[in-house]
């Protein structure tokens, strides 16, 4: 598969797993050339995104929806070919975080360690765990209620070891591709190789499903690992917030 297809593969998969987990909240709208998702009492999806590039006449239209929608994050596909980030920096954005998005070829499956144990999140007891050790791996909160009613259409799992919640990750499908997100491990159980073997318990998951590439959107913090798994770089995506 060419690298346009990855990349258009990667955003769908991101953009339509914020579309998923707003939608039975009530909480995505589109309108014009934008699209936004945003959950009460949730630090995520909480974006305003859109397809096509942009010009500074469409700046207009994306400040009055953050205005009346504060908080939301906008991320920019370096993809363009252009300087049209440029219009955010001008006009009082900051850059909240940078990331690299991956792909992967799916080839053989990873032998795992068995350290860990993994339980997808189906009640709303796990669903409050998972929504509580989150916010210590990331800088946000995601809403036990996301998770409620995203049971069927997003795998959520607690990742445990000894018998204790150390960490999660969020698996998404669109057609061929898997989505791996959320990989957290709270930090009192970091560098200790477990956040290599919930990349390698997700990309296995990824292979069962009969998918071709497993795509992310790596942090500064992750990437070496995604890299040392074999994944790419595709594109790099600048999320910024109005300040």
């Amino acid at each position: 598969m060419n690298s346009i297809n990855l990349i258009k593969d990667n955003i769908d998969n991101l953009t339509t797993l914020w579309k998923t987990v707003a939608t039975p909240l009530l909480s995505y709208y589109k309108a014009d050339f934008l699209e936004f998702s945003q959950i009460k009492n949730s630090g995520w999806p909480n974006r305003l995104w859109f397809r096509e590039d942009i010009t500074e006449e469409n700046l207009t239209e994306i400040l009055d929806t953050i205005e009346k929608n504060p908080g939301l994050v906008v991320p920019y596909w370096d993809i363009f070919g252009s300087n049209s980030k440029s219009f955010f920096e001008k006009n009082g954005f900051n850059i909240r975080i940078q990331l690299v998005a991956m792909a992967l070829k799916l080839g053989e499956k990873f032998p795992l360690q068995n350290n860990l144990s993994f339980k997808r999140v189906l009640s709303e007891e796990d669903a409050k765990t998972w929504s509580d050790i989150y916010p210590l791996s990331f800088s946000y909160v995601i809403s036990k209620e996301t998770l409620v009613h995203n049971y069927e259409d997003v795998k959520f799992y607690l990742v445990h070891f000894e018998g204790k919640p150390i960490g999660t990750l969020t698996l998404f499908q669109t057609e061929k591709t898997m989505g791996i997100h959320g990989v957290g491990v709270i930090p009192e159980m970091r560098k200790r190789g477990f956040a290599e073997e919930i990349m390698k318990f997700a990309i296995n998951e990824a292979i069962d499903a009969e998918c071709e590439y497993a795509q992310l959107q790596a942090s500064a913090l992750g990437k070496g690992i995604y890299t040392q798994l074999g994944f790419e770089d595709l594109f790099t995506i600048t999320n910024y917030q109005l300040v």
